[in-house]
């Protein structure tokens, strides 16, 4: 998705899922865990590099959810708009990590400020094509969950294969 010759400013994976957990805040002293929680769907983990705009959203929002990824009970290949599907987004900056030596380094990542502006961004974006989707497909129920930007968090996936895309953009 990226021109020829530039570098790409975020790179995104995409995996189907029958059924996805997301920790987005871990337990402490007081209060449980809590988590978010999607069924039959498709998750997207997300790292925007230095360069990234606002200008790019749109494109990977429409390239992302328009993806032929997910098969119908027909058996016919169909995009999560299509299925109609649920979208987990999880932030993950160790999508630009570089190999050097024995250690990744994460210097192309763009500035936690930026990213969360963005990632706030690309989420909102999400929300308004998947849910004009799902009122348009008959209101189907879908949720679009999402990650805490900046945290560690843990990952409970189910899925019928991996069938996991590399996407940059």
């Amino acid at each position: 998705m990226t021109d020829k010759g530039s570098a790409p400013v975020a790179r995104t994976l995409l995996q189907q899922c029958l059924q996805a957990r997301l920790q987005v805040k871990p337990a402490d002293d007081v209060t449980e865990a809590q988590f978010v929680q999607i069924d039959r769907g498709t998750l997207i983990y997300i790292c925007f590099f230095k360069g990234a705009t606002d200008d790019i959203l749109p494109k990977m929002v429409s390239t992302l959810l328009n993806l032929r990824l997910s098969e119908s009970d027909s058996g016919k290949m169909v995009s999560v708009l299509e299925l109609p599907g649920s979208l987990l987004i999880v932030p993950q900056a160790t999508l630009g990590g570089k190999c050097k030596g024995r250690a990744m380094q994460y210097h192309n990542n763009i500035s936690k400020e930026d990213g969360l502006r963005l990632y706030g961004s690309f989420v909102a974006l999400c929300e308004k094509e998947l849910t004009a989707a799902a009122s348009a497909g008959g209101g189907a129920q879908v949720a679009v969950k999402h990650g805490t930007y900046g945290n560690r968090q843990v990952l409970k996936l189910d899925t019928n294969g991996p069938y996991t895309h590399l996407m940059e953009f």
